[in-house]
C-alpha cells in the first residue's frame, strides 16, 4: 500500500510515519494488490487533542476512519482498529455487491466476520418538502434538533441536504 502521510499543522517525524506504515500496513492483507492503492493520511493537532484521518480509495468504494484522542500513538492504533472493523463488519455486503467484478480487489475468503447489526430501517417518515432557501433549512434544522435536514432548494432549484459537521459548520449537499 502506497502511504501518503502529511501533517497539518504538525511535523511528520520519521518515527511516526514509520509508526503509521507498519500499523496501516495491516491492511494490505484485504487487498489483492495493495500496492496499487494509494492510501492518505492526515494528521491534525488542535489544542491537546491529536486527529487522525485515513482514506483508503479503491476502485470500487473507499474506506475511511478518523480518530481523536490525546495520544497520537493510540489514536493511530484505534482509526487502524475501526478500519479492520469496518471491512469484517461489511464483508458479506462487499462480497455479494463486487465479487464477480472485473475490478474487485479485495481478498474475503479468510475474514472473520463480526456478528452482523441488524441492519434493518426501524423507522419510514413521509415528509413534505416545502421550498425554502439555505437559511431556511438551517433554522428549519436547529428547530427540530437534527444534525441534518432534507429540503427543495430554491437557490439551487434541486433537493439538497444540510447537514452539521463536527467543527459547528454546516456542509450542503446537492441532489441533480
Amino acid at each position: 500500500m502506497q502511504i501518503n502521510v502529511r501533517g497539518d499543522k504538525v511535523t511528520v517525524t520519521p518515527a511516526i510515519k514509520k509508526y503509521i506504515e507498519e500499523k496501516i500496513g495491516k491492511l494490505d492483507k484485504y487487498f489483492e494488490n495493495p500496492d496499487e492503492i494509494k492510501t492518505s493520511v492526515i494528521i491534525k493537532v488542535k489544542n491537546k487533542e491529536q486527529s487522525i484521518e485515513v482514506t483508503v480509495p479503491t476502485n470500487k468504494f473507499t474506506l475511511r476512519a478518523e480518530e481523536i484522542h490525546s495520544d497520537l500513538y493510540a489514536a493511530i492504533d484505534l482509526v487502524v482498529d475501526k478500519l479492520e472493523r469496518q471491512v469484517r463488519k461489511n464483508k458479506t455486503r462487499i462480497a455479494e455487491k463486487y465479487k464477480n467484478s472485473a475490478l474487485f480487489e479485495m481478498v474475503l475468503d479468510n475474514i472473520e466476520e463480526d456478528e452482523q447489526d441488524d441492519l434493518q430501517i426501524v423507522k419510514r417518515k413521509d415528509i413534505e418538502m416545502k421550498p425554502m432557501d439555505e437559511e431556511e433549512a438551517i433554522l428549519q434544522m436547529d428547530l427540530i434538533n437534527h444534525d441534518f435536514f432534507v429540503f427543495k432548494n430554491i437557490d439551487e432549484e434541486c433537493v439538497s441536504v444540510i447537514y452539521k459537521r463536527k467543527d459547528g459548520k454546516y456542509g450542503i449537499i446537492n441532489v441533480k
